[in-house]
């Protein structure tokens, strides 16, 4: 019995067990007229102030609570916590500015930078390690993100962005693993790198590398890598479909869905394809807001595919055959959490548990997503603080650029050819 109970205290299902109440107070938050606490970007009133202190409980509550409960020591936790989430508090401001808003960069982007920053600048003093967690704050981060993926948007973009999605992560997914591979970057890394430019960058690289077992160091570089690249391609994109789209059709509807479609399918974040496709048209932008959140969809998806693959890979890169108990023993528990917190938010908003003015923009503006990007940016600050420059810009290190953007230049055809075949034949033909 005690046994059985001892499997319980691993981070991963710790994680999950804390991120329940996170979760519980996401969806009682839906009922509320206000979107709950959040990082404001004005900090000159007294609600700001509010909204952070409410997030600083909440935060440091989790982090004593997770501590405990994994046997590991309390004592400093607080005067180091306070500097972790005041940095972590200053990179989601600067990420909510109006011009950062525009070129589509990212709070986790400014967490690691401003991170970094301090690591090779300054001494990192002992008292400031205790709440150097990354790995903690990440799992939190996927276990609340499962609550903005909504199946809901898969039906809501139809079969042919279903099939679009698939196909499109499917290639997409195994063409950057297998570039990344011959350019020798490690197993782990490309199957992170893989899973970021065929999904949804950001969200899908820190999943798949706690899957995979992707070094901090390696993921802070390849998440730096998604967001900068994402700024020229939120102009690119729209640039592209100009030129080349009206050659497709006469028709301006179906130009703005392939448009639409094409855009959904390559930019690696959410806020950088919603930036693009607004450029191209209104049509353009629901259709390529709708096509990334079905690829979002696939995110648990891929998670449990790389956990199969590892699993059937024994010591020294040993081949054996896969079993339930090898799978459920590789599989991270946290994901999980993940799963279920997608599938319960699914059906509360399918069956009209949320109040009909919050469903719609649950995934986007609720507390749930709140709470992800909170944690995210704590993770990357903890990764920052913990990271050397020269382990950034290792030889190894540029060789995942170089196999990024291989792969990115393979979406941004193989997804064009989809949404044309798609949006501009065969749906037109079947409409």
């Amino acid at each position: 019995m005690k046994n059985w109970i001892d499997s319980f205290k691993t981070e991963d299902w710790v994680v999950t067990f804390i991120s329940i109440p996170l979760l519980v107070l996401a969806g009682f938050a839906s009922f509320l007229p206000g979107k709950g606490p959040a990082v404001p970007s004005d900090l000159t009133n007294a609600n700001a102030w509010i909204n952070i202190g409410v997030l600083f409980v909440i935060a440091l509550v989790v982090l004593y609570a997770g501590n405990r409960m994994l046997n590991r020591p309390l004592r400093g936790l607080l005067a180091s916590f306070v500097v972790v989430f005041a940095i972590s508090i200053l990179a989601q401001w600067v990420a909510k500015l109006q011009l950062v808003k525009y070129y589509g960069f990212e709070a986790v982007f400014f967490s690691v930078i401003f991170g970094l920053l301090i690591r090779n600048l300054f001494h990192i003093p002992d008292w400031l390690k205790p709440a150097i967690q990354g790995e903690f704050f990440i799992k939190i981060g996927v276990v609340c993100l499962g609550a903005t993926i909504l199946f809901r948007d898969v039906m809501s973009s139809g079969i042919m962005g279903l099939l679009q999605a698939v196909v499109v992560v499917a290639a997409v997914w195994f063409f950057a693993f297998f570039i990344a591979r011959r350019l020798k970057v490690d197993r782990s890394s490309a199957m992170t790198l893989a899973s970021g430019v065929s999904i949804c960058g950001v969200s899908a690289c820190i999943t798949a590398s706690r899957v995979a077992g992707t070094d901090d160091r390696k993921l802070s570089y390849i998440v730096s890598v998604v967001l900068i690249v994402v700024v020229p391609m939120i102009y690119l994109m729209p640039w592209l479909a100009h030129i080349i789209v009206p050659m497709l059709s006469d028709d301006p509807v179906v130009q703005q869905e392939i448009a639409g479609a094409w855009i959904g399918g390559t930019i690696d974040t959410t806020s950088g394809v919603a930036a693009s496709s607004e450029i191209y048209g209104e049509q353009a932008n629901k259709v390529a807001v709708i096509v990334k959140a079905t690829q979002n969809v696939l995110i648990g998806v891929v998670a449990f595919f790389i956990a199969l693959y590892l699993s059937t890979r024994g010591e020294n890169g040993a081949k054996r055959r896969p079993s339930a108990s090898i799978v459920w023993e590789k599989f991270p528990k946290f994901v999980l959490g993940f799963v279920v917190a997608s599938l319960v938010f699914s059906l509360c908003q399918s069956y009209g548990v949320f109040p009909d003015a919050s469903a719609s923009k649950l995934a986007e503006t609720g507390l749930a997503k709140t709470f992800s990007t909170f944690f995210f940016s704590l993770a990357f600050v903890c990764i920052g603080l913990d990271t050397r420059l020269k382990d950034i810009v290792s030889r190894e290190n540029r060789n995942v650029l170089y196999a990024f953007l291989g792969a990115q230049t393979f979406n941004v055809v193989v997804t064009f050819l989809l949404a044309w075949l798609l949006f501009g034949v065969l749906k037109p033909m079947f409409a």
